[in-house]
């Protein structure tokens, strides 16, 4: 298999393919920085539109050392889902905490339309989400963001936040010095006026903007109530299972909090610490003007971020209308094509004949 020239459209009964190599071809040939910001206009466009998409809590198989997860959604005309898993261990092997791969099909036929590496493209989209739900709840004309938890998705949170925001200073910290250097010069380039802290109590002074995005699955505490002063805007990126959260419970009370989809926040995001009926804004409201966001300077707001299939369907989307253009897949002979779709055996028949 090989990538596509640029304008190519792929056979009816041939999936396009986009492997690891080809998605960081495709982001390259755009730009990071450019495909987070158009990333986050497809997001956006879909959350105005949450209405009309079918939602449920993503399916999830949990052990003690992560889970794997499936995440479907539907908009009655697109069928998408990603498959999805969070073993932190996993590092500690050489392996990556978080892989992933999706599937858009339409609806109308069940036949796929995309198969694509969501690994890289996760990263991009949950940047993408917290740039674009920042602009609703983050202090206007902050210009410093503290990222405490400096692993893999790290970069992506500043330059999101850079791009949409006009965020310059970035204040890092992690348990591990050697992540903190490794996001730093990842970022040099990128001309942002970035310093390493010795604690997430140093990192979160004169930020207005907190980033807490670790990767241990476990109940931590990253921020304590003490770290938070009035009218910062936290993203908490990191709790995203049950069991899996970054922030002292005293901060939600003082916080107003913004979710993706409710029922499933309240499993897996740091409101599992509260009471289920406790009050939380659904972003979607807030981007279709059906619920304020940021009302005052001292306000203290909380995306409670755990991702959600909506946001994966987005990319999927964006992905699927940038191929044509690039060229940067492959053919995947995927879907059987028998010269009568009643004959299937025949097909194979035929197989065995030309053999």
């Amino acid at each position: 298999m090989t990538n596509m020239p640029a304008g190519t459209v792929p056979k009816l009964n041939i999936v396009p393919f986009v492997s690891v190599d080809s998605m960081m071809k495709l982001v390259l040939a755009i730009g990071v920085e450019r495909f987070l910001a158009e990333l986050a206009t497809y997001i956006e466009e879909d959350f105005r539109r949450w209405e009309s998409f079918d939602k449920k809590p993503r399916i999830g198989a949990h052990t003690h050392d992560g889970v794997i997860e499936l995440m479907p959604t539907s908009n009655g005309r697109l069928y998408g889902f990603k498959y999805v898993n969070g073993h932190p261990k996993n590092t500690r092997e050489g392996r990556q905490t978080v892989t992933a791969f999706g599937v858009l099909a339409d609806l109308g036929n069940g036949y796929p339309m995309l198969l694509t590496e969501m690994t890289i493209l996760t990263a991009l989209r949950t940047a993408a989400t917290s740039a674009m739900v920042a602009r609703y709840l983050a202090p206007k004309g902050t210009r410093t963001m503290a990222v405490i938890g400096n692993g893999a998705q790290s970069e992506f949170q500043a330059l999101a936040f850079r791009t949409l925001l006009g965020i310059d200073k970035i204040r890092l910290y992690d348990i591990d010095p050697a992540a903190s250097a490794k996001c730093a010069g990842n970022l040099a380039k990128f001309g942002l006026d970035i310093t390493v802290c010795q604690s997430a109590q140093e990192a979160v002074e004169t930020a207005g903007i907190i980033t807490t995005v670790t990767a241990d699955k476990q109940s931590a505490t990253i921020l304590t109530d003490n770290m938070v002063g009035a009218g910062v805007h936290i993203n908490a990126v990191g709790g995203d299972c049950p069991g899996k959260t970054e922030l002292h419970r005293d901060i939600l009370l003082r916080s107003d909090i913004f979710v993706e989809f409710s029922p499933q926040t309240r499993i897996e995001g740091e409101v599992q610490q509260l009471a289920p009926d406790h009050k939380v804004t659904e972003l979607w409201q807030v981007i279709a003007g059906n619920a304020p966001g940021r009302t005052g300077a001292e306000q203290i707001t909380l995306f409670d971020s755990v991702g959600f299939a909506i946001e994966d369907f987005s990319s999927l989307r964006y992905v699927r209308d940038r191929l044509p253009a690039t060229g940067f897949f492959e053919e995947l002979d995927l879907l059987a094509d028998p010269d009568e779709p009643r004959d299937l055996f025949g097909m194979l028949l035929r197989a065995s004949a030309k053999d």
